[in-house]
């Protein structure tokens, strides 16, 4: 394939960030945007140089110019777009989650499988460029064999963060639409993703889940605590998440402090950066041998990482290989997430690999 052609589908705020990968390519470019919001729509093709705008999902899908479609929509239409879309035999790059069950997923994997096509859960955390570099460093054995990893989430306000309008945030409320809430379903599978990359598949997991209220009838999924473990042997963690509006937080993009920690036999991984900056320290760090040393990195702003998922989707798609997540992996992440909200329904430990 010598250049890919792709159509964004869905033209909410994220999808700024997944053109920055296609800017200056030869190789790959957009060719069409798609949006039920023809204002919006024509607005983001306008910005991007993009000719064809449509309305309707059917249009790209009749489309023979269009090789890839990028899904940016809501959670409940991740599953039949997929399917619709692998059926007209087009390559899938579909946002997080990848959907509502382990069945919708199994039900998007046989899809790509039998229309031989690329399907791809797009996952920024895990092309972060401190992520990958602290994977690296697990691989070479630089702390020894992993322990525990432990990750952080806590909301904010900014005054710089972007601007988000309510009609965009109002179908993440709606668990029929999203599978779950806005923080341990929706942004959760970022670190349940980046928990898999690091350290492993999950075999066990229990949680709490608690609710907050934001507005009259309506609360989001915070505080939460999700503790599990790892197929690796004695290899655990733990993931916090906060809801505190009253936190200021510095950030051009979400208003949301992400930070990780990997234990090891012989040192600990920092991740302290992902969306916003928080605290005052390097991106990555490592503690070994009783010091603290700052670990080089680049690319470390949040958009870069959208740039390396999309890139590396392209450069798959052209010379062969699998960009992360696939579909299984993606299943697996989307099992994980949702045996802590069985775990919080239920009070009991559960397997995700039982989660259907």
């Amino acid at each position: 394939m010598e250049t890919i052609r792709a159509a964004i589908v869905g033209c909410g705020r994220i999808s700024d960030l997944h053109q920055l990968g296609y800017r200056g390519r030869a190789d790959a470019r957009i060719v069409a945007v798609c949006d039920p919001d023809q204002e919006r729509a024509q607005h983001k093709a306008r910005a991007w140089g993009v000719h064809k705008v449509y309305r309707d999902f059917d249009q790209v899908l009749n489309d023979r110019e269009v090789d890839l479609v990028e899904l940016l929509t809501p959670h409940h239409l991740h599953c039949p777009m997929t399917v619709a879309a692998c059926k007209a035999g087009k390559h899938v790059s579909v946002q997080k989650p990848m959907a509502l069950s382990a069945a919708q997923a199994d039900e998007m994997i046989s899809a790509a499988q039998r229309a031989g096509v690329m399907l791809r859960v797009y996952e920024n955390f895990v092309y972060y460029a401190p992520a990958v570099r602290a994977r690296q460093m697990l691989e070479a054995g630089e702390i020894g064999e992993v322990w525990a990893i432990r990750m952080h989430v806590s909301t904010g306000t900014s005054d710089t963060s972007w601007e988000v309008p309510l009609s965009s945030w109002a179908w993440r409320f709606n668990e029929e639409l999203c599978g779950g809430g806005p923080l341990v379903f929706d942004h959760g599978y970022h670190l349940f993703s980046l928990a898999h990359y690091l350290a492993g598949p999950v075999e066990r997991v229990h949680a709490w889940i608690d609710r907050t209220t934001v507005a009259p009838g309506t609360s989001i999924d915070a505080p939460a605590m999700v503790m599990f473990k790892h197929v690796a042997p004695r290899c655990y963690g733990v993931l916090d998440i906060e809801h505190t509006p009253e936190m200021r937080i510095v950030s051009d993009y979400y208003a949301d402090d992400n930070r990780v920690e990997v234990i090891g036999a012989k040192g600990i991984l920092f991740i302290n950066r992902y969306t916003a900056r928080t605290v005052d320290l390097p991106e990555l760090m490592l503690f070994k041998d009783g010091k603290t040393s700052p670990v080089p990195v680049e690319g470390v702003e949040w958009h870069d990482s959208f740039v390396a998922a999309t890139q590396d989707l392209i450069e798959k798609l052209r010379h062969g290989g699998q960009a992360r997540l696939d579909g299984p992996t993606g299943k697996a992440v989307l099992q994980f997430c949702l045996a802590a909200h069985e775990s919080a329904r239920t009070g009991r430990e559960v397997c995700p690999g039982e989660v259907r």
